[in-house]
C-alpha cells in the first residue's frame, strides 16, 4: 500500500459525483487530503463540505456568494480561502500541490477545468464525460505530452478499464492491440423503458429524474431516461479506448449490475460486476493501481436471481441513433451534439420543451449546422456556443 498522502481537487464537489468521492475520502483519512471543493451556485452544501474537510481553496461561479461564504466559513473558525470564477476552477486544477482532480463538472463547463489539470500533468478521474464528447483527440494529446493519467469514471468506462489487461499504463493508444474485438456498453434503459411510446409526451421532469438504479443530478438523469447517455458515453468510448464506434455495442441491462463487458478476439469475454453506487469506480481510480475499500456491500448473485439483456429500441430512444451518427462523424460533430442536449434538456427541465422534444432538438441543430473539422480547443468552444445559440433558436 502507498504511505504517500494524496492531495485531491474536486471539480463539482456539491454533485452526486462530488458527494461520493467525499464519502470514499473519508474512510480513508490517511491516505487522501482534499486540497480545494469546487461548486456552482450550490454554497450552502459547499460550506459543509469545507467545514469537514478544511480544503485549501474552495470555488463558487459568482463574486458575490463566494464572498459571503468567506465570510460564513471565517466566522465557523475555517481559514479555506474562497475563489470564484472559470480562471479559479482552473487554478485549483492545475496548482502544484495537486496530486489528483476529480472531474465531475457536469457539461461543457467541465472542460477548461479538466484540460488545465491534464495540461499539469495530474492523474484526472475523468466523470465530465463532455470533455473528451467535445474536445476529443486533442484532449488525448495534451494529457499525452504532459503525462497525465487519465482515468474514467463513469461506471461504464471504468468497467471496460478493470476489463482490459493493459490498464497498469492508463494509457489507452495501444488498445487495439490488446487482443479485443469489441466493447459492449450496458444501459438500465432508465424510467420508461416499459412506458407506452404515446405516454413519453406527457412524461413531466419528475419522472425523468427519478431513475430506477441510480442517484443522479438532474441533467444525467435525464439523459439516462433518453438514452442520451449511452450515445455520448459511446463517443466517450471511441476515443478513450481508441476504438471504432462500430465496435461498440449498447445493451439494455435493467438491473445495473454488470457494468459493461469486453469481447476479446479468442471468444472470451470479461465483464465487470457490482452493485449499482458509484462509489466503487471512484474509489478504484482514487486507489489504482491498487484496490481501497469504497463502503459499497457485496454482491449477492444468489438474491438477485436473474440478470437480463435486450437490444435497445431505437423508437423509444431515438438520441442513441443519433449519438451513433455522431461518433462515426466525429470533428464538430460531436460538440454540436452535446452542446444541443444539454439546451434541450435545460428546456426539458423548466417546461419549455416535451421529453420528445429533445432528440428532435439536437437533431435539427445537426442538421442546421453539419460536420466540419476540428482545429484547436478554440474551434472546439466557438462550436459549442454556436450549437447553443441555435438550439435556443430551435425552441422557438
Amino acid at each position: 500500500m502507498s504511505s504517500a498522502i494524496q492531495y485531491i481537487t474536486i471539480l463539482g464537489s456539491t454533485g452526486s459525483i462530488g458527494v461520493n468521492t467525499l464519502r470514499v475520502i473519508a474512510e480513508h483519512p490517511q491516505r487522501y487530503r482534499i486540497f480545494a471543493l469546487t461548486a456552482n451556485t450550490s454554497a450552502d452544501v459547499l460550506f459543509t463540505q469545507c467545514v469537514q474537510f478544511t480544503p485549501q481553496y474552495a470555488v463558487l461561479a459568482d463574486e458575490q456568494a463566494a464572498e459571503a461564504l468567506g465570510r460564513k466559513l471565517k466566522a465557523a473558525g475555517v481559514s479555506t480561502e474562497v475563489l470564484h470564477g472559470v480562471d479559479a476552477l482552473a487554478l485549483v486544477a492545475s496548482a502544484a500541490e495537486v496530486d489528483t482532480v476529480m472531474a465531475a463538472i457536469v457539461g461543457g463547463a467541465g472542460l477548461p477545468p479538466t484540460l488545465a489539470a491534464a495540461k499539469s500533468g495530474k492523474k484526472v478521474l475523468l466523470a465530465n464525460k463532455e470533455a473528451l464528447v467535445m474536445a476529443g483527440d486533442l484532449f488525448l494529446e495534451i494529457a499525452a505530452e504532459n503525462h497525465a493519467k487519465i482515468l474514467p469514471i463513469d461506471s461504464e468506462h471504468n468497467a471496460i478499464f478493470q476489463c482490459l489487461p493493459v490498464n497498469s499504463q492508463a494509457r489507452f493508444d495501444h488498445c487495439p492491440k490488446a487482443g479485443f474485438s469489441k466493447i459492449v456498453l450496458t444501459a438500465s434503459g432508465g424510467p420508461f423503458l416499459d412506458t407506452p411510446l404515446a405516454d413519453l409526451m406527457q412524461v413531466t421532469p419528475q419522472q425523468a429524474c427519478k431513475h430506477p438504479n441510480w442517484k443522479m443530478g438532474q441533467k444525467i438523469s435525464v439523459d439516462s431516461a433518453t438514452l442520451v447517455n449511452k450515445a455520448l458515453e459511446l463517443i466517450e468510448a471511441s476515443y478513450l479506448f481508441a476504438t471504432p464506434s462500430r465496435d461498440i455495442d449498447i445493451v439494455i441491462h435493467p438491473q445495473s449490475i454488470v457494468h459493461s463487458m469486453v469481447y476479446f478476439t479468442d471468444g472470451s469475454v470479461l465483464a465487470q460486476l457490482g452493485n449499482p453506487d458509484m462509489r466503487t469506480p471512484i474509489a478504484y481510480g482514487l486507489a489504482w493501481p491498487e484496490r481501497i475499500s469504497s463502503g459499497v456491500s457485496q454482491l449477492d448473485l444468489t438474491a438477485l436471481g436473474r440478470l437480463d439483456f435486450l437490444p435497445p429500441d431505437t423508437s423509444r430512444f431515438p438520441g442513441l441513433e443519433l449519438g451513433r451518427t455522431v461518433a462515426e462523424s466525429r470533428g464538430t460533430a460531436p460538440v454540436i451534439f452535446n452542446a444541443a442536449n444539454e439546451i434541450a434538456v435545460a428546456a426539458f427541465l423548466t417546461g419549455q420543451a416535451g421529453f420528445t422534444q429533445i432528440p428532435v432538438i439536437i437533431d435539427a441543430v445537426l442538421q442546421k449546422l453539419g460536420s466540419g473539422t476540428i482545429d484547436c480547443l478554440e474551434h472546439v468552444m466557438e462550436t459549442d456556443k454556436l450549437a447553443r445559440r441555435v438550439a435556443i433558436e430551435c425552441l422557438h
